[in-house]
């Protein structure tokens, strides 16, 4: 007994009892044990506490799948009591909710493809050409000059003439060419090379008798700005090509060979001024405009790759029996017999199928010329939207009490032109790409509102008579830049990929705006000074 109450006083009262620091650490330790254990009391509350939130969420669930059961067991009971076509109207009108509650979740959820168009080497119609201009002229797209080719090629088919189009690099000797066909033709031919400027119809008859057009277009190559593109769009509205060149083929005369050969129309290769090699000299050369051909994926017969000379007149040395030389002139006969053979051979085949391949080279001319009419519509009306939305910016911040640092003063102005701009573009459209759109635009253009700020006010200063100008003129010419900003940005997005997505039309925002920003300084100032005017 006395062992165990000695044992008990040396607990309560320890031999050497601590110091300062230790009755600190006796007390922190008491403290971390209480703490432990009220983490543990806390631990097991929030545990019993999800365990009962389970069990509600059970019995609920419990009680409405009950509920619902016997609702729909009842409903079931009274509709097969009732007529058969209340049963099937009721099932027709839930599968009618379903397929409701579908597309709306599709809509908001799922992107929606663009229609591709129709693929280039499938051919067009002219009904389709007709319907596409009727739909275009309704929306304001300029179509004079897709309906003039069709208008053309209407004439063409009523006189029924088969033109021919001498196509070729300036100085290949093509006007000479018609001249040796036509004696009689007045084709202007210049020493200089490229005096073609224009297109020029020539009538000449083949064996038959039938009425052929030669077409004489200028030279690729050549100084004048747009020929080249003139020359092409002849070659599409004729029959047959005469590719004419005066050696082995150039780059830029293989390129030009492989894009009329897109064309899909029969192609003659004419080697002119043949007379300046030797027999050899031809026939190696013939060889390998065929290989070039060959290369270039096309199939040719010998007779379609022929060498020719125009004739013409050179300068020679005549020796004067007095031992003087004198420069005369001396005409050198026209060697054209094979090209002859080859146009008459060529215009031996069916005629109606040379006419359908015009006709579809020019349906496809009239398209490509409607789409750059479309491509012109769209920038100017995107211009006009921008501009529009970019005014409303302005004036909303200088109605504004205290403008605010977002790129939208008001949601509704931004929402309005993007949705604007992807219609206009035919883009695919949905609340929440416009949404994401505009919220991702706006962290980007927080960080360039001090640059806007700052461009504003030096725009400001290029207006004289204006004095000091008050910062909310300076803030409405900010926020007037970066709306401006952000049109210039979607509608380069849309012209790029064709439909509105999010992350990549903000990138382009983010990389592009220091550029727009300094594009539409002046104009957008010129706005805000006019409306502050007109406000005063």
């Amino acid at each position: 007994m006395d062992i165990a109450w000695s044992r008990k006083r040396a607990v309560q009262y320890p031999k050497n009892p601590p110091g300062k620091k230790g009755v600190l650490s006796v007390l922190c330790k008491q403290k971390q044990s209480r703490a432990v254990f009220l983490t543990m009391k806390l631990d097991r509350f929030i545990r019993l506490a999800v365990a009962l939130l389970i069990l509600l969420v059970f019995v609920i669930a419990i009680a409405a799948l009950l509920f619902v059961t016997e609702s729909a067991l009842n409903v079931w009971d009274r509709l097969v009591q009732g007529p058969r076509f209340l049963l099937y109207g009721y099932f027709a009108a839930l599968a009618g909710l379903l397929l409701a509650a579908i597309w709306l979740v599709m809509r908001l959820v799922v992107k929606r493809r663009i229609p591709e168009s129709r693929s280039s080497s499938q051919p067009l119609r002219q009904a389709d050409i007709k319907k596409r201009l009727r739909e275009a002229e309704k929306s304001g797209v300029g179509v004079e000059e897709a309906r003039a080719e069709l208008q053309e090629l209407a004439s063409r088919q009523e006189s029924g003439s088969v033109h021919l189009c001498f196509f070729g690099e300036i100085s290949t000797g093509k006007s000479s060419l018609i001249k040796a066909l036509i004696p009689d033709a007045d084709v202007a031919i210049s020493a200089v090379g490229g005096s073609t400027i224009d297109i020029r119809h020539y009538r000449w008859r083949d064996n038959k008798g039938r009425q052929i057009l030669l077409t004489d277009v200028p030279g690729s190559g050549g100084l004048e700005a747009g020929l080249d593109k003139v020359a092409e769009e002849e070659a599409l509205r004729s029959q047959v090509v005469l590719f004419i060149c005066d050696g082995d083929l150039t780059r830029t005369e293989s390129l030009a060979v492989q894009r009329l050969l897109a064309l899909e129309k029969p192609l003659i290769l004419v080697m002119n001024k043949s007379d300046r090699y030797s027999s050899e000299e031809q026939s190696m050369l013939l060889e390998r405009l065929l290989d070039h051909l060959g290369d270039l994926g096309s199939e040719f017969s010998n007779d379609q790759v022929v060498a020719v000379s125009a004739g013409g007149e050179i300068d020679a040395v005549q020796r004067q029996p007095d031992g003087s030389e004198e420069i005369v002139r001396r005409t050198r006969p026209a060697d054209i017999s094979v090209l002859v053979v080859a146009v008459n051979r060529l215009l031996e085949d069916d005629i109606d199928s040379l006419d359908v391949r015009r006709d579809r080279a020019v349906f496809r001319l009239a398209a490509a010329k409607l789409k750059e009419a479309e491509i012109e519509y769209r920038q100017q009306r995107a211009t006009q939207i921008i501009r529009s939305s970019t005014r409303k910016a302005v004036i909303g911040a200088l109605a504004a009490v205290s403008p605010g640092t977002d790129i939208i003063i008001q949601g509704f102005i931004g929402t309005a032109m993007t949705r604007e701009l992807c219609r206009l573009f035919g883009a695919a459209l949905r609340d929440l790409d416009i949404e994401e759109f505009l919220n991702l635009s706006q962290s980007r253009a927080g960080k360039a509102l001090p640059l806007s700020l700052a461009v504003a006010g030096n725009g400001l200063k290029a207006f004289p008579g204006i004095g000091t100008v008050a910062g909310g003129v300076v803030h409405a010419v900010a926020y007037g830049l970066i709306f401006d900003a952000l049109g210039r940005s979607l509608v380069l997005t849309l012209t790029a990929h064709g439909q509105l997505d999010p992350e990549t039309a903000a990138k382009e925002f983010e990389d592009g705006i220091s550029e727009h920003i300094e594009a539409g300084v002046r104009q957008v100032a010129r706005m805000a000074l006019d409306r502050d005017k007109g406000k005063d």
